[in-house]
């Protein structure tokens, strides 16, 4: 059971909006931290990752909230330690009244403890269902139809705070999870700047999470949104052509799932698949096996029917669209594909 104290404040009563922090380092985040300024909110700082190196250079390479921050002319942290006790001073400085944290790693309680109104996130997934690092992702390799955006305060465990607000978002049959991310991004963007005003209106009550509470720990109830790695993308063709499909899309663009090619000199090469169509059909073929013309289509064979591949990437080549990868791709399509 997670019962949270109601959130008490007096700023429905005040002309100024409570001072916020905002922590995050992709892309995602940065459609919130844009609409909370373009709303008037005052983002007095905000925490992202250190500088990482980055393309063929390794030349230091700022995160794409840094980058907005900086262009606004707002604060930047970059702590090492989140427990260090010079960062921890340096943002009591700031002294934030609510603290709002997209796309951003584990923090202590001493952190999002700290302001008045609290601390809460944003997360791409209708909870308590996918909690964890790859809730988009997860979803559509699950073939789910449905999925959202969810705000909750932060308490000591991952994903299971107070829930503030959600919005539900359907998924579409071919979506992709980048294309999803990129409509999600904006969705949550929205429901961040309700979920502030809902908070400084007092308007957010004690409740229990009935839904977690029903739910339990029973894993056929939740879902888990666990990291992807690399060993995860390999695609089994054993598998059925729909579990195929939303295996592909799910991991599309990135980190994308990908198979082996036998190549004739008895090498193995990775190609990735990055769109595809399923087509549900008794075949008779080996699953793995690779059918083409050699000039429009590409499909292969699952345990139920074919993928057509729609987007693909071979090592060390730019992804493009079969009919061009056919074009120059002349006797390197083998008879099938490493399983």
């Amino acid at each position: 059971m997670v019962i949270i104290r109601p959130v008490s404040t007096g700023f429905f009563f005040m002309k100024n909006y409570p001072r916020i922090v905002f922590f995050g380092t992709p892309e995602f985040a940065v459609v919130s931290l844009d609409r909370l300024i373009g709303s008037g909110f005052p983002v007095v700082a905000v925490v992202t990752a250190r500088d990482k190196p980055s393309g063929r250079g390794l030349q230091e390479k700022a995160s794409a909230v840094k980058e907005y921050a900086q262009m606004k002319g707002i604060a930047v942290l970059q702590p090492v330690n989140m427990k260090d006790p010079a960062f921890l001073d340096q943002l009591s400085q700031y002294k934030p009244d609510l603290q709002i944290v997209i796309a951003f790693r584990m923090m202590p309680r001493q952190i999002w403890s700290l302001p008045v109104l609290g601390t809460f996130n944003l997360h791409a997934s209708l909870l308590p269902q996918y909690k964890g690092a790859a809730p988009i992702n997860r979803a559509i390799i699950n073939g789910e139809c449905e999925t959202g955006v969810t705000t909750f305060f932060l308490n000591e465990q991952i994903d299971s705070g107070q829930i503030i607000l959600s919005e539900k978002v359907s998924i579409g049959p071919e979506e992709t999870a980048g294309e999803l991310h990129d409509r999600l991004m904006v969705i949550g963007a929205e429901l961040v700047i309700r979920t502030v005003e809902k908070i400084i209106s007092g308007g957010v009550k004690e409740h229990i999470n009935e839904a977690e509470e029903a739910s339990g720990n029973d894993p056929a109830v939740l879902k888990p949104a666990s990291k992807i790695f690399r060993e995860d993308c390999k695609i089994d063709w054993s598998q059925p052509v729909e579990v195929v499909h939303n295996f592909i899309r799910g991991l599309s663009p990135y980190p994308g799932a990908f198979t082996y090619l036998k190549m004739a000199d008895g090498t193995n090469q990775i190609l990735k698949i990055l769109k595809s169509t399923a087509e549900p059909v008794g075949t008779g073929v080996k699953p793995g096996r690779i059918i083409t013309d050699g000039k429009k289509y590409i499909k292969i064979a699952t345990a139920d029917g074919f993928i057509h591949v729609g987007e693909l990437q071979l090592s060390g080549r730019k992804a493009m669209n079969s009919v061009d990868f056919l074009r120059g791709a002349r006797g390197i399509i083998p008879e099938t594909l490493a399983i």
